[in-house]
């Protein structure tokens, strides 16, 4: 079904990407170890790299925090023809930022406004914005963090704030739970994806993106000059 979709997935892109007037956004949030780096290897495997940027975002730097939360965010969207990866997002900004006390429940519940407005302002512009929340279970994200220190492939992966994160669960998975019914918009809708199945959150991840792009139906434009009968010596 995978290797179905991704074929799929390449064809459209390449007319997404030809005709140069849309552009589509991939937000992909979730608690460690939910898999969002693997759906995008799994998804993502295949297509031309020079329309596809992924973009991790990680604690804001000093210039970033300077400003409003969505500058950082605004500058990394992708241009027309492309898809853009968002590994983490403006998400980040209304939950793990509440639960480190960087903003109150006033400006938390104020930013949702923010989103909407500004994925809407995105929509109006010719972005298609796809937003997916790997859920996975605790039982699962235990069995992950551990095979991360297990293995030394994948040591450099795990970070010791993982396990205080782990112990605010409850307060994650609140948080995560109010943003989501805040900021589920018909031009911005959010997809709650089980992931305690790689194979699940790959297929789902690439079905929700090829139907996406079906319905907005790229066509790869016209060359310029009649090009009929032409025969390369």
């Amino acid at each position: 079904m995978l290797a179905t979709l991704t074929d799929r997935l390449s064809m459209l892109h390449g007319r997404l990407h030809a005709e140069r007037s849309r552009s589509v956004l991939l937000v992909l949030q979730g608690l460690d170890a939910s898999g969002k780096d693997g759906t995008i290897r799994r998804v993502f495997t295949g297509l031309n790299p020079q329309g596809c940027d992924v973009e991790s975002f990680n604690v804001p730097t000093t210039t970033e925090a300077a400003h409003d939360f969505l500058w950082r965010i605004h500058h990394a969207l992708p241009a027309r023809g492309d898809i853009g990866i968002f590994n983490r997002s403006h998400y980040e900004d209304v939950t793990a930022a509440c639960v480190i006390g960087a903003i109150d429940d006033r400006q938390r519940k104020a930013r949702y406004e923010h989103i909407n407005a500004f994925e809407k302002m995105l929509h109006d512009e010719g972005t298609s914005i796809v937003k997916l929340f790997l859920h996975v279970g605790k039982d699962e994200q235990r069995v992950r963090l551990q095979a991360r220190l297990d293995d030394p492939e994948k040591r450099w992966k795990f970070d010791r704030s993982d396990i205080a994160t782990r112990a605010k669960w409850d307060e994650y998975a609140g948080l995560y739970d109010a943003a989501i019914t805040a900021t589920s918009t018909r031009w911005a809708p959010w997809y709650v994806v089980p992931a305690d199945h790689k194979w699940v959150s790959g297929v789902a991840a690439a079905s929700i993106l090829v139907d996406t792009i079906e319905e907005l139906d790229p066509k790869v434009p016209e060359p310029k000059e009649p090009l009929d009968g032409i025969v390369i010596a």
